[in-house]
């Protein structure tokens, strides 16, 4: 991948089994069992190279933490992110660094984010078998974006990345928008 969000590539070396990746110079550790490879859904994905039990702590989604609005300002020139909301009151987001941020989205997913005391874990939410992509739904929100294209190839794909909620709220504001315009006119 090369691009906004940084240029990474996979490699090997000595200690760091089966692969490790460089990313913007830097070597981030895998996990025991976990491997990033090409994805059909976006560029990389994380896949398990071992059966996972539903319920099992696959992994934590870690990095530095900032302020909703510290993390806007600073990749407010990048069109990709791995920002993660920890859910808490005080809007603080994870700037997602390391074999977590490869966890593509999927609208049938393997796996759900567990939020326990502000840590954020991806969590297995069925059996999943040795070489299959780790998948989980972002359900965005609060995005400026107009749209989050979902390419998960999911048989009930919803085609999109945002949340339920989010895209019940975006169409509320463009019935709105819609009403306010036909006064106007």
């Amino acid at each position: 991948m090369d691009g906004a969000a940084g240029r990474f590539v996979i490699v090997s070396r000595p200690g760091l089994l089966p692969a490790g990746i460089l990313l913007d110079g830097i070597y981030l550790t895998m996990v025991d069992g976990l491997i990033v490879r090409s994805s059909s859904i976006h560029a990389a994905g994380c896949y398990t190279t071992r059966k996972i039990r539903k319920g099992t702590r696959v992994i934590e989604y870690d990095g530095p933490r900032f302020t909703k609005d510290e993390a806007d300002e600073r990749y407010s020139d990048r069109d990709i992110t791995y920002l993660f909301s920890c859910g808490d009151s005080s809007k603080t987001v994870i700037d997602g660094f390391g074999t977590a941020m490869f966890i593509n989205h999927s609208c049938d997913p393997n796996c759900e984010s567990d939020n326990i005391d502000g840590r954020v874990f991806i969590v297995a939410i069925r059996d999943i078998p040795a070489g299959e992509e780790l998948t989980y739904e972002y359900n965005l929100f609060d995005s400026d974006e107009d749209d989050a294209d979902c390419y998960c190839g999911a048989k009930q794909c919803r085609g999109t990345m945002f949340s339920e909620d989010e895209v019940k709220r975006r169409a509320k504001r463009a019935r709105a928008a819609a009403k306010a315009s036909k006064r106007s006119a």
